[in-house]
């Protein structure tokens, strides 16, 4: 095939403190050409996701991106060109792929512990379901909701960054299986969308609301699961005192990934003894094994009408950075990604 030009972003500088355009730098080089036992792969979606931003650190090790390489991130292709047998060109697969048009790549695992190989996307699942809601971001709400806080009818569940990829899922699993739900949000009218679009109980906005109050007017009688996506300890700490006994926390995610720093305090460790509190972390990677079961499930409350797949959609890799720069300003509603 005739070989074109291959837009990308790469790695021009670490993070330090936020994470901005400055950070990284667009090259154009030619399209690249696959080995035996790799393939060429069109990019169509690309995952903006937190978790990203610490493989541009140098603690990652093995795992961490060169200066000068390109940025990495989950996403979804199409294959134009195979020499790896078994796929073939047209084939839409996912994978550890790059901010560029076209990612050469082989079925092996690209991060340690092993992590994102090539995978074929099924036919009936949609390229962008399959980096978003049916992807590792579905498989955290799943598995935090499902296995750790096992939500009851009745319940009251809180969830914290609702109104990201994560939390928006896990608020709706559980408003599936008859808990009340209540999200905690950055900005008002991303909290009503919580209410409006995902059939939320209830929203608190986090910048301009006390957190304390508001759970008393809204969860008088208590919280039973606490799904927290910030791990900020003046949220937790508001929301450990209110826990009722044998309450459940997950703990998926964090506020300080670019920070390079840790949460501390905001533990109220008599309360979680003398309630028999439980907090436990979730981390999907664990249990790639469990994606086929997640995703059938999750595909089947789409298909139900119970569960809204909502997706942030920004057009163009031109726009990958501001893209991720969204999701930690919060300014993000549902799974962000980038449509090529």
């Amino acid at each position: 095939m005739s070989r074109g030009i291959n837009r990308r972003w790469v790695l021009a500088n670490r993070p330090s403190r936020s994470i901005n355009r400055e950070n990284f730098r667009w090259e154009e080089s030619p399209m690249p050409s696959p080995a035996e036992g790799q393939v060429l792969v069109k990019n169509l979606w690309l995952s903006l996701d937190p978790t990203q931003i610490l493989f541009t650190f140098e603690e990652a090790g093995e795992n961490c991106i060169p200066l000068g390489g390109v940025m990495k991130c989950i996403a979804s292709g199409q294959i134009v060109e195979s020499r790896l047998p078994g796929l073939f060109p047209g084939d839409v697969v996912q994978g550890w792929f790059g901010w560029e048009d076209y990612t050469v790549i082989d079925d092996r695992p690209q991060l340690t512990p092993n992590l994102f190989p090539l995978t074929k996307i099924p036919t009936e699942v949609a390229p962008e379901l399959a980096v978003g809601t049916l992807g590792l971001t579905g498989m955290a709400a799943y598995l935090g909701t499902m296995d750790i806080a096992k939500p009851r009818p009745g319940e009251t569940f809180v969830v914290s960054s609702a109104a990201g990829g994560v939390g928006s899922v896990a608020g709706q699993i559980a408003k599936i299986h008859g808990s009340r739900v209540i999200g905690i949000a950055g900005g008002k009218e991303r909290c009503a969308r919580l209410v409006r679009e995902l059939d939320f109980d209830g929203a608190i906005d986090r910048r301009t609301e006390d957190i304390g109050a508001r759970l008393d007017q809204l969860c008088p009688d208590g919280v039973d699961v606490f799904f927290d996506n910030n791990a900020l300890p003046a949220m937790m700490s508001a929301i450990l005192v209110r826990m009722r006994p044998l309450g459940r926390v997950v703990l998926c995610g964090a506020s300080q990934y670019y920070l390079g720093e840790q949460s501390t305090g905001g533990l109220d460790y008599i309360s979680m003894i003398m309630k028999r509190i439980r907090m436990e972390g979730v981390y999907a990677n664990d249990s790639g094994d469990r994606l086929p079961e997640a995703r059938k499930a999750l595909a089947r409350w789409i298909k139900e009408g119970k569960l809204n797949p909502v997706e942030d959609v920004m057009v163009g890799l031109e726009n990958a950075p501001e893209a991720l720069q969204r999701v930690f300003a919060g300014a993000n509603f549902g799974k962000q990604l980038l449509r090529m």
